[in-house]
């Protein structure tokens, strides 16, 4: 079926109530403002549709940044949401509660069970309030293992184009003098290697690295996917060197590839030691997990490390569904269907604009659209005819709408696209 552009702006960006400007104007006198913002404000949300307080309908083709993987609003994450509130909302880890332990069993045996003939390699779990501190918590972890066999083994190998985090050692991984240059210095010890590149790679993992940290997918930098190649050879090296691998797979786990993890695309020698997660883990409720070989998780001793809020009952009640609900095999089988549905949408509107379009990547619902020129204008171009985008490196759009989004959704969200698009080719 042919792609049809809609060219029509029915939401301007200069079409601002006086009561949305208001709220605006007064919030900004009492926030830090670290995000660039557009002057909506968006009041509720219902599946693949967010709506602003002058009623206006988008078509979500961020989720969140790939958080809300079941959708807004969805009611059996509102009932859990609702139920566990009314029960027990935070006690600390000073108690067990009924929930923590029973989500780290689930994220266990969902993943053995993910793992098809593959031999298991996950353990235990830590649990965490967001990605970044479930990145901070792997970094320790590495730095724990590494000094167990000599004090010099301490160095940590991440990769260009990665994004890690903002808090100081995550951030040290994330190469990127935007982020890094007003923050330093930074942790020492950190090393990076162009991503996908055995053998600078493989040139900076010695005896004396603790831990290499790398996405499968990377999704900030630009949605650009390891080779198996690669990621076998990082995974061999790390043996050579007992080097712990760390798969940050904050943004393609968790269904968004199509596979309940984004590294179960490759074979059992590019499995990792930890795995670390967040954003799609409790549909919204902030919530982040490490996820390690037993051998890691035995490592780590009461006092090496801790978090308030972390496991928290209300939080962890959350993650339970959402997380079985993700890792149902025809719920995954049905991203992956769908993604590729997508993705052959947006291949034809390649097609259509090659000299726009540069070129469509990436797998299930984490796919990028590189432009061959910074696409930052076509995200207020979109807005403007109802499709919220994100933006990521490399002259890319991140394409990340909700799990659950419908075929019909998925191509209105291309039209939209379309009709951006021929405005977009248009200005200089």
């Amino acid at each position: 079926m042919a792609i049809k552009p809609v060219t029509e702006v029915t939401h301007p960006d200069d079409v601002v109530s006086a009561s949305t400007r208001s709220m605006i104007d007064e919030s900004s006198k009492y926030t830090v403002t670290t995000y660039a913002k557009p002057d909506l404000v968006i009041e509720r949300g219902k599946g693949c549709f967010l709506y602003d307080s002058n009623g206006r309908e988008y078509l979500d083709f961020t989720a969140g940044i790939a958080v809300v993987g079941l959708g807004h609003s969805d009611a059996g994450v509102q009932q859990v949401l609702a139920e566990q509130a009314g029960k027990l909302v935070h006690i600390s880890n000073l108690y067990h509660n009924e929930h923590a332990g029973a989500l780290a069993e689930l994220l266990i045996e969902s993943t053995t069970a993910h793992n098809e003939e593959k031999t298991p390699w996950a353990g235990k779990i830590f649990l965490a309030n967001s990605g970044t501190e479930a990145n901070e918590g792997a970094l320790k972890f590495a730095r724990k293992w590494g000094k167990q066999f000599s004090p010099s083994k301490i160095k940590i190998v991440a990769f260009t184009n990665a994004f890690h985090g903002r808090s100081m050692g995550a951030l040290s991984t994330t190469y990127n003098p935007k982020y890094q240059k007003p923050f330093e210095p930074l942790i020492p010890g950190v090393s990076t290697a162009p991503y996908n590149d055995i053998d600078a790679t493989l040139q900076l993992i010695d005896d004396d690295t603790c831990g290499v940290i790398v996405e499968p997918v990377q999704g900030e930098g630009g949605v650009h996917a390891a080779s198996e190649e690669f990621l076998r050879a990082v995974r061999k090296r790390c043996n050579e060197t007992n080097t712990l691998l760390i798969y940050d797979e904050i943004q393609c786990g968790l269904g968004r590839t199509g596979k309940l993890w984004g590294h179960q695309h490759f074979g059992e020698d590019c499995q990792p030691d930890i795995l670390t997660m967040a954003k799609p883990l409790a549909n919204g409720v902030p919530i982040g997990a490490i996820m390690t070989s037993n051998r890691v998780g035995d490592l780590i001793k009461l006092g090496d490390h801790g978090t308030t809020f972390g496991g928290n009952p209300l939080a962890s009640a959350v993650a339970r569904h959402v997380v079985a609900r993700l890792a149902d095999k025809q719920f995954l089988s049905s991203v992956k269907e769908r993604g590729q549905q997508l993705k052959t949408d947006l291949e034809a509107l390649q097609a259509a604009y090659p000299k726009v379009i540069k070129e469509v990547r990436g797998k299930g619902f984490l796919l990028g659209v590189e432009f061959h020129k910074d696409p930052a204008p076509l995200v207020k171009l979109a807005r403007e005819r109802g499709l919220l985008l994100v933006t990521a490196g490399c002259n890319t759009v991140r394409i990340i709408p909700p799990l659950i989004i419908t075929p019909e959704q998925a191509r209105e969200g291309v039209q939209r696209l379309a009709g951006a698009i021929e405005a977009f080719q248009t200005q200089a």
